[in-house]
């Protein structure tokens, strides 16, 4: 599990959760970045809408913090359909499912986040109501028990996860939409931070508002916890305006550094490069050396150094890459450790 007190995680915290409702945009012509997601999804709601049916359902999978949960409130918003939320942990029971979906009214769009964790027979109960709009259920017992079949109004499901290898043959066959969000570029990164200061009233320049960005690792979430914490310190100590030179000193307060790595990240990198030679090293001695869960390296922390080209995985474990060197100010072995 990520660990939700670190300030750079893309997890959501507590925090976040006061102040995203209020940066939400509501529409898909306000929503910033994805888009060819934008694009299929507009011709898909567009030509629902026309014929007068519910939407295919869809599926959303990505790193957390890229906007999941907001383009399906943008999805049901653009549908003028209402919007029911759920999470995969809470339904714990067929019952359970089985309850939220007879009281979806026609066209509903139901979000179930997480939608990985959903257990086994909980998942059963959403075969038959995703594709024929039904539920079937067992009355009776022993000889005597039959099968029934109780008809439910069509509706949209849009499932949620960073795990779709997770998710069931059976569960991904019958999402007839299936999506991947994207890390975001720089420039979008600086749209939603500039967007994000006008809403919540912040005087921020043109500079610092691409510093933050080129520190938030490709993710919405953090860049717009990056903006509340700088203006926070702007307040206090930079006369109420976020200039370059206060971006820089409140995020080197937070140890993020130029490219939004923190102490943890710098950490696995240096014990690679410092501790192994630059590796190979394996997951479960990088995770002993750190005092890291390998799951968790391998999860939460590997992705943005692989995607920055710090690190590669190999067959024999986890290798220091050129960039590394450069960034933490190391010299580059002169023969490079095989993979």
């Amino acid at each position: 599990m990520e660990d939700v007190n670190r300030f750079i995680t893309s997890s959501k915290t507590m925090s976040d959760a006061e102040i995203e409702n209020s940066l939400r945009p509501t529409r898909m012509s306000e929503y910033i970045g994805q888009e060819k997601i934008k694009n299929s999804l507009g011709i898909y709601i567009q030509a629902a809408k026309s014929r007068g049916e519910s939407l295919d359902h869809v599926l959303l999978y990505g790193p957390p913090g890229l906007g999941k949960t907001t383009l399906s409130h943008i999805i049901a918003n653009e549908l003028g359909s209402q919007f029911k939320v759920t999470s995969g942990p809470t339904i714990e029971h067929a019952a359970d499912l089985a309850s939220i979906l007879t009281n979806l009214n026609k066209n509903d769009v139901l979000f179930i986040d997480e939608i990985h964790r959903m257990n086994k027979s909980v998942e059963e109960v959403l075969y038959p109501a995703m594709e024929d709009f039904a539920l079937d259920f067992i009355v009776g017992k022993g000889p005597s028990a039959r099968n029934m079949r109780l008809k439910i109004q069509p509706f949209t499901l849009i499932g949620a996860t960073t795990r779709a290898g997770m998710l069931t043959g059976p569960l991904r066959d019958r999402f007839g939409v299936i999506a991947r969000l994207e890390m975001y570029s720089v420039d979008e990164l600086k749209a939603i931070v500039n967007r994000s200061a006008k809403i919540l009233k912040i005087d921020i320049s043109d500079e610092a508002s691409t510093e933050i960005a080129k520190r938030s690792r490709g993710t919405p979430r953090i860049a717009n916890r990056m903006l509340k914490r700088v203006r926070d310190y702007a307040e206090v100590l930079g006369g109420g305006e976020i200039t370059t030179k206060v971006a820089d000193k409140a995020l080197q307060m937070l140890e993020v550094d130029k490219l939004g790595l923190d102490q943890v990240d710098r950490n696995i990198m240096l014990n690679i490069i410092d501790k192994f030679g630059g590796g190979p090293v394996g997951l479960e001695t990088l995770a002993a050396s750190t005092g890291e869960d390998a799951v968790t390296i391998e999860d939460v922390y590997e992705p943005y150094l692989i995607q920055i080209g710090f690190i590669a995985r190999s067959p024999r474990g986890r290798i220091a890459l050129e960039p590394a060197y450069q960034h933490f100010d190391r010299v580059m072995p002169r023969v490079m450790p095989k993979d």
